[in-house]
């Protein structure tokens, strides 16, 4: 892991969630076929309301320059500069209504967060990376890969091997992490009253 990366824990948290971060330099290796199906595999195994499983993925790889082209132009200009180097590109899709009474699914993208959590750990697992990106254009996924309506492109997400931080994106991955203290998001009792305080 990039030294710069290493997170300064209040609490001791597992290894996997302490080396998630999102890389902008990959390398040029390869992401092995097995891994990539592993780790839609663990986002198949994601919990969701109703077991609705209301995530869909659109998937290319470097190796299929004119899929791979198709999808990054998916994404804003400004996640293209970056994620154009990555081996694995996708497109997360959410389907936005109960497959069981056609009613809208209020926890739909909560439950599409929970398997980009699952996706991101079982990535580092393996030694790969995941940069996850809600600089998308839904539109033009939608007209490109005829996504049905209900469903919507909610976000992007590069998976591959965190390269050496040197050139144009250097200082953004050699930024030190930081986060809020939990007293300013974990409440007890009321709304900004901080737990165990």
């Amino acid at each position: 892991m990039n030294e710069a990366k290493k997170p300064t824990l209040d609490h001791p948290v597992h290894e996997l969630v302490a080396a998630r971060w999102s890389p902008s330099i990959w390398t040029d290796r390869p992401v092995a076929r097995d891994d990539l199906r592993a780790v839609f595999e663990a986002v198949r195994w994601a919990a969701s309301a109703f077991n609705e499983q209301p995530w869909r993925y659109l998937v290319a790889t470097r190796d299929e320059p004119q899929e791979f082209e198709r999808l990054l132009s998916c994404l804003m200009e400004p996640n293209r500069k970056w994620a154009r180097h990555a081996p694995v590109l996708a497109l997360a899709v959410v389907s936005l209504n109960h497959a069981r009474n056609g009613q809208p699914n209020r926890t739909a993208t909560h439950d599409l967060g929970l398997a980009a959590a699952n996706l991101t750990v079982e990535a580092v697992a393996r030694g790969l990376a995941v940069h996850q990106m809600g600089g998308i254009l839904p539109e033009r996924a939608r007209e490109i890969y005829a996504i049905p309506e209900g469903f919507e492109a909610f976000t992007g997400l590069a998976v591959g091997y965190a390269g050496a931080p040197v050139g144009e994106f250097a200082e953004r991955d050699l930024a030190p992490r930081t986060r809020r203290p939990q007293a300013e998001f974990v409440f007890t009792g009321g709304f900004g009253r901080p737990f165990g305080s």
